[in-house]
């Protein structure tokens, strides 16, 4: 990882012209081919598991399982693996426009199911070894999802209609207690009375593996590297959670947790951010020496070529939360594993491509972590300009360029949780006023320039950097305002990772522009 490279970042869901929402279908090789034209050798995506309440990828019910609503109808047709006469969707499913992860679930779901089945009676007998390999080389965590989803998906409709909602229908605290508990023979007993539905929802597992691994190898066949992302932490509402509870700090009788996760009050929340996560049990874990981990980075490593870990200050210490609490303020921190489980992961599956997300306030102790993995951390040039107190002289601003202290970090204009650039930078405010002031005279230039101009001076900064990488988001390349933020942390609803970009967007001229770039900056390599 440290050579001068660079790339985008646009999560599936974001592509254009498929119904509902963005696939690994057409578009995705498109957009391959598109970065490939532009002379990028990275594309970065958020997690690709199964999104819940939220529709966060972050808050996913499986950290193994593949999103089926990524999955591509009109592929599965070529196929053989679905009715072209099922497929269409109703006409309150668009190809344009933020996604409607409502209306989407609610129609794909019991769609991909039936395809499930299709599958199942017309398959040939290549794609059925193929399918059964799939089965065998997945087993572990693959027959926990499908168990979880079918049971889920009944008590789910059941806590419907007898009104239950929020926490109270998830798994701890409305299923049988034997299931609750992932009792064997209860599990058991329950594939055997719902052989069907389980083979469906492994086959839809199925449907994404290969249309993931087919993007991927035709990406990888064109020179492009795709940096994945998981979270430090897992949904309580998952499989992972439900089918190893001993690993989490949970109550063995009421399995509820008894702690959460979130960070403690800072300059941004007073009451700082309450997550809800369960945490791990270390010790648990360091007794298995950590093999859930080791598990969880082969089997992404298995999806993409280089992977992001959300939050990995959360390994040196983490702020735990009683469980219960209004907010975060009653945390304390707890010390993690530290270097114990990072040895463990280079023991068994040796030098690994991972990127630490180190963003916030960061301890002397998390660096010597990072830096002693040789992970690349991250800067983010949106936060080199506060307008608060800013001297373009102070060595504490870590994210201006020219305080770069190593080549080995991955510069963004921003994330995926921050506002587009133009959007943080636009605004007649007079914080806003000022913002761009400081990056104006930073940058030493005349006149009052405008938010979309700075993005497009923070692009260019960001690949003239000294770092190693430099990643873009595609909503800055073309200058795009708030309305293309993709998230706004501590939020639910609204247009949070809905966006979509246009077809319109596959713009030649951007890319050459873009490579042009790159080849002057030395990353075309």
């Amino acid at each position: 990882m440290s050579e001068r490279k660079s790339g985008v970042l646009l999560h599936i869901t974001s592509l254009p012209g498929t119904p509902g929402i963005g696939t690994l279908g057409t578009n995705a090789f498109r957009f391959a081919d598109w970065l490939k034209s532009a002379g990028q050798t990275l594309w970065q995506v958020l997690p690709l598991g199964p999104t819940g309440y939220g529709d966060s990828p972050y808050a996913s019910f499986s950290t193994f399982a593949g999103n089926p609503l990524l999955i591509d109808l009109d592929d599965l047709v070529k196929r053989g693996w679905a009715d072209p006469n099922e497929i269409t969707p109703p006409d309150y499913i668009k190809n344009t426009g933020y996604v409607d992860f409502g209306s989407v679930v609610w129609w794909k779901m019991p769609l991909l199911y039936k395809c499930g089945s299709y599958f199942q009676k017309h398959c040939n007998q290549a794609d059925r070894v193929a399918y059964e390999a799939f089965k065998n080389d997945n087993a572990v965590w693959l027959n926990n999802f499908a168990d979880f989803t079918s049971i889920k998906k009944f008590y789910d409709a059941k806590a419907k209609d007898e009104g239950v909602s929020g926490v109270k229908s998830m798994w701890n605290q409305f299923w049988p207690k034997d299931l609750a508990s992932h009792d064997p023979t209860a599990v058991s007993k329950w594939d055997g009375s719902h052989t069907e539905d389980i083979e469906a929802i492994k086959t839809v597992q199925f449907f994404f593996y290969t249309q993931w691994n087919a993007l991927k190898k035709y990406a990888n066949s064109l020179g492009i590297k795709i940096i994945g992302d998981i979270p430090i932490f897992v949904a309580g509402d998952s499989a992972d959670v439900w089918a190893a509870q001993h690993l989490f700090q949970m109550d063995k009788d009421t399995l509820l947790q008894k702690t959460c996760a979130g960070v403690p009050p800072d300059y941004f929340s007073a009451t700082g951010q309450l997550w809800g996560n369960p945490l791990y049990d270390w010790d648990a874990m360091k007794k298995d020496n950590y093999s859930w981990w080791v598990d969880r980075i082969k089997q992404m490593l298995k999806l993409v070529d280089i992977v992001r870990i959300d939050h990995f200050r959360g390994f040196e210490a983490y702020w735990q939360i009683p469980y219960g609490a209004p907010n975060a303020i009653e945390g304390k921190w707890v010390k993690g594993p530290d270097h114990a489980l990072f040895a463990e992961i280079k023991k068994r599956l040796g030098d690994l491509p991972i990127i630490a997300e180190d963003l916030g306030v960061i301890t002397e102790e998390v660096e010597a972590l990072r830096d002693d993995c040789a992970f690349p951390g991250m800067k983010i040039l949106q936060f080199a300009f506060n307008s608060e107190e800013w001297t373009e002289e102070s060595e504490e601003n870590k994210d201006l360029p020219s305080n770069f202290k190593s080549p080995n970090v991955i510069v963004y204009t921003g994330t995926h949780d921050n506002d587009t650039t133009t959007g943080y930078f636009a605004g007649d405010s007079e914080d806003k006023i000022q913002l761009r002031a400081n990056a104006a005279h930073y940058f030493k230039l005349k006149g009052k320039p405008s938010a979309s101009e700075l993005t497009h001076v923070l692009i260019n900064a960001a690949f003239e950097s000294t770092a190693d990488t430099a990643i873009i988001p595609m909503q800055d390349l073309f200058a795009l305002g708030s309305e293309a933020r993709m998230n706004t942390p501590s939020t639910l609803g609204g247009t949070n990772w809905a966006w979509r970009m246009d077809e319109s967007q596959f713009s030649a001229s951007i890319a050459q522009k873009l490579k042009d770039l790159s080849v002057k900056t030395k990353r075309n390599q």
